[in-house]
């Protein structure tokens, strides 16, 4: 097997993961206070990041001050990311907030291009145009504008981009796995301290069951995600990310008998088109670059 094929593997174990984890949490639905569950996730997953991250010896925690602080903008934008998503999920079917995460790689072009200065030519800038328009139809603004659900749904986009950009800017010398660690630590500790002025409440069987099922999961989906990075051409491997909804529509389906309306799937459609073509854009002026560079 070739490492692209590999990497493609990896990629869509990861998505499966993290969408079957959406669904276990979904499924808790409102039986619990949000960062209730948020917290009681993050311990199990806390814990088995660290017997993992232990266990790959890639466990260290003595940075550089750039780095240091990189981490530290990471962690807040995934607390930032962790709570709109989830409550974006409590709200709307699995497969609309799904959908509306599937700009990421738009949105995290745009963004190194604006802070970065990273080069994005015209053909990639319509790209991103028009997947934010496809966005639009997924969200669809009302009379009275966005729906407070969507507004969290975009706020994810924009703490996951944020946390994105800022793991760009790490130095090599950061294991992933410390950098996942402390990332679910935050996420936890952020969740034990908002969930004190709320009160605890009783956690069934089935709940119990749900949530260890989603803490497992989550790691599956940050360990094949880490594993991934290792492998195959990044701009080939990044075009199964989009698998993710292939999974929140049949799981949406199944489990929560959701689908969404033909305005939302048009959307879906030209953001997964607009990914793949800014993708296909980006791994084409690479050679372009490094064929300049072999002749000079």
């Amino acid at each position: 097997m070739t490492p692209n094929a590999r990497g493609a593997l990896l990629m869509m174990g990861s998505m499966a993961a993290f969408t079957l984890n959406d669904t276990a949490i979904k499924a808790v639905g409102h039986g619990l206070p949000l960062f209730q569950m948020i917290a009681l996730r993050g311990i199990l997953t806390t814990v088995l990041i660290f017997l993992l991250a232990r266990h790959l010896g890639a466990l260290r925690l003595r940075l550089p001050r750039g780095d240091r602080v990189l981490i530290a903008l990471r962690c807040g934008a995934e607390v930032g990311a962790t709570a709109f998503f989830l409550t974006a999920l409590m709200n709307m079917p699995l497969a609309n907030v799904t959908a509306v995460l599937q700009v990421l790689p738009l949105s995290v072009t745009l963004g190194a291009a604006l802070f970065f200065g990273e080069p994005v030519g015209w053909r990639r800038l319509l790209a991103i145009m028009a997947g934010f328009s496809g966005m639009l139809l997924i969200v669809r603004p009302g009379p009275d504008g966005f729906s407070l659900d969507s507004l969290y749904a975009l706020a994810a986009v924009l703490c996951v981009t944020i946390r994105d950009l800022s793991t760009r800017r790490m130095s090599a010398e950061v294991p992933s796995m410390t950098v996942t660690l402390l990332s679910a630590l935050s996420v936890t500790l952020f969740a034990a301290v908002a969930s004190a002025g709320t009160g605890w409440q009783p956690v069934t069987a089935q709940n119990a069951a749900l949530i260890s099922v989603a803490s497992v999961l989550i790691l599956g989906g940050y360990f094949l995600s880490v594993q991934v990075m290792r492998v195959g051409e990044v701009s080939f491997t990044a075009l199964f990310r989009y698998s993710g909804l292939l999974w929140a529509l049949v799981l949406g389906w199944l489990v929560f008998s959701d689908w969404p309306d033909p305005l939302t799937l048009a959307g879906a459609g030209i953001v997964i088109a607009s990914g793949v073509f800014t993708l296909y854009r980006e791994r084409v002026a690479r050679r372009h670059a490094s064929e300049y560079t072999r002749r000079t």
